[in-house]
């Protein structure tokens, strides 16, 4: 009896140990407490041992079997409940786990009350215990359940066969000790079952810190792949379905879990693709296969990742509406621009011819006017065709003279203060613009006979002034011209200030850091 009870502390000791250390791991998965279970229900199942071997009344050895057969009920639902979870199609069997779960305490419920019934223990005294019909029931549906869940690890487990056996011997091995034992094959002062879990211990400890059993990063990775938005789907070898995550199960056909092929034919996809877009439910999807290789490179495994893509393409369709509109904007503005200063330009010239005599004066206007007329059909067309002319685009000041040159029966000045170089090229088609657009709009409506445009090179900034002494307004309003000169200058980082006052002309104001 003192050697049994070596032996049982030891067994005991292995389990609580063991148990401890899973716990200090910090894994508070599924499959970590079921393994638990499964550990502590031995560690009830010894415990019993030890107290059989002092028990000295019918009454504590019937509370010491009691301890015993809780443990016993309960180990046998828990594993495979277990090796359901680690082989990864727990999910599959939610009824079948919630029928698992309650079964425990039928049973115990059933040995519990055997005095009332016996059909457990025909006769249970000191020495004397005999089973009845129930007990034998109960050991043939506890074999079935421990060889479902091995039978589970060693079909599913491919990739981690080495823990897969050794699991499979730390469940078998006390298995078959304990069928030796009811079948009276082996003879022991006590249950020798439990104590060959001492063994169980021992593989136990190698799957874990040998092979990463209940490892926390493989946990992790598994339930982060589990969760993502993507859906994951794992082929074997021979492009069986072995694996699928949340999202492939609600994305994707697979409820019967199809190979890889008729998978590819049910989404519509080219078989045996690496990379394909495919539409299904009207949503649009990106698949992208990857192979896996073992440390020999011998191929094991295929990894489906389909992704939801619509997103990219409502962006897609966004950004082309986006650039329609832009593009439409920029030839209605450019059209303003041009169109407007070249027809102001051919009437300004106009008016001059008819109050001039001269025959030759005439011609010269009739020819400007046809230059102006054949420029504002090649600025259209340049505009439409998002092209234009900047070959005389090298200045600031050069652009600027580019437009006062041209301007016919109004007088125009430029100052230009401080040096230019090539720190303020950035702006030139800006300012371009920004002139022709106001000097447009002072020869169409302010009635000026005089613009004056001052250019203030500056160190830091850039400063255009233009006044002219037309007519003026009370009340300015930013329509298309005014407003593009704004939408332009402010674009580059610049400020816009328009100011008038009736009968006293209308003036804009320019400035722009020239370190943008």
């Amino acid at each position: 009896m003192i050697t049994a009870s070596v032996f049982l502390t030891l067994g005991l000791i292995g389990m609580l140990g063991t148990v401890g250390w899973i716990l200090r791991q910090g894994n508070s998965n599924m499959m970590t407490r079921l393994f638990i279970i499964c550990q502590l229900s031995i560690v009830l199942w010894i415990i019993s041992q030890l107290l059989i071997l002092f028990s000295v009344t019918d009454t504590q050895l019937l509370i010491s079997y009691l301890i015993g057969n809780l443990g016993i009920c309960v180990f046998a639902p828990s594993w495979l409940m277990f090796s359901a979870e680690y082989s990864g199609i727990s999910g599959n069997f939610r009824i079948f786990s919630i029928v698992l779960s309650i079964l425990p305490a039928v049973m115990f419920g059933v040995i519990a009350s055997n005095p009332l019934h016996g059909l457990y223990y025909a006769e249970f005294e000191i020495k004397n215990i005999k089973y009845n019909i129930l007990f034998y029931v109960f050991q043939i549906l506890f074999y079935i359940l421990i060889i479902a869940g091995i039978s589970l690890i060693l079909i599913r487990s491919r990739k981690t066969i080495s823990q897969a056996i050794l699991l499979t011997l730390a469940t078998a091995v006390p298995l078959v000790v304990n069928t030796l034992t009811v079948t009276g094959i082996i003879h022991a002062e006590i249950e020798l079952t439990p104590l060959f879990f001492a063994f169980s211990v021992i593989m136990i400890l190698i799957a874990i810190r040998r092979y990463g059993l209940l490892n926390i990063n493989r946990i992790a990775i598994r339930d982060t792949i589990n969760n993502i938005s993507s859906a994951v789907a794992v082929f074997d070898s021979e492009n069986h379905m072995t694996y699928i995550n949340k999202s492939a199960e609600k994305i994707l056909p697979v409820s019967d879990s199809p190979d890889m092929e008729e998978l590819y034919k049910r989404i519509s996809v080219e078989n045996d693709s690496d990379s394909a877009e495919f539409v299904m439910n009207g949503i649009n999807y990106n698949l992208k296969k990857s192979r896996c290789v073992n440390k020999k490179g011998a191929f094991i495994a295929s990894i489906l990742i389909i992704t939801d893509v619509s997103e990219y393409y409502e962006l897609l369709n966004a950004g082309k509406k986006l650039f329609l509109e832009q593009e439409r904007n920029r030839i209605a503005q450019e059209i303003h621009d041009s169109a407007g200063h070249t027809f102001t330009m051919i009437s300004s010239i106009a008016k001059i011819i008819g109050t001039e005599n001269d025959i030759d004066r005439i011609h010269d206007y009739s020819s400007e006017i046809d230059g102006l007329s054949r420029g504002g059909i090649t600025q259209l067309r340049c505009s439409i065709n998002n092209l234009r002319d900047d070959s005389f685009m090298t200045s600031v000041t050069k652009a600027v003279e580019t437009v006062t040159t041209a301007v016919r029966n109004i007088k125009t000045e430029i100052c230009v203060q401080g040096k230019e170089d090539e720190r303020y090229s950035f702006c030139i088609r800006e300012i371009y613009d920004t002139v022709k657009e106001t000097v447009t709009n002072s020869m169409r409506y302010s009635g000026a006979d005089r613009i004056d445009i001052i250019l203030k090179f500056l160190d830091e900034r850039l400063e255009l002034y233009i006044f002219d002494n037309g007519r003026g307004c009370e009340k300015i309003n930013e329509r298309e011209g005014l407003s593009g000169i704004r939408q332009r200058i402010e674009k580059i980082g610049g400020t816009v200030k328009f100011s008038s006052s009736e009968g006293d002309g209308f003036s804009t104001i320019i400035k722009l850091r020239v370190n943008n």
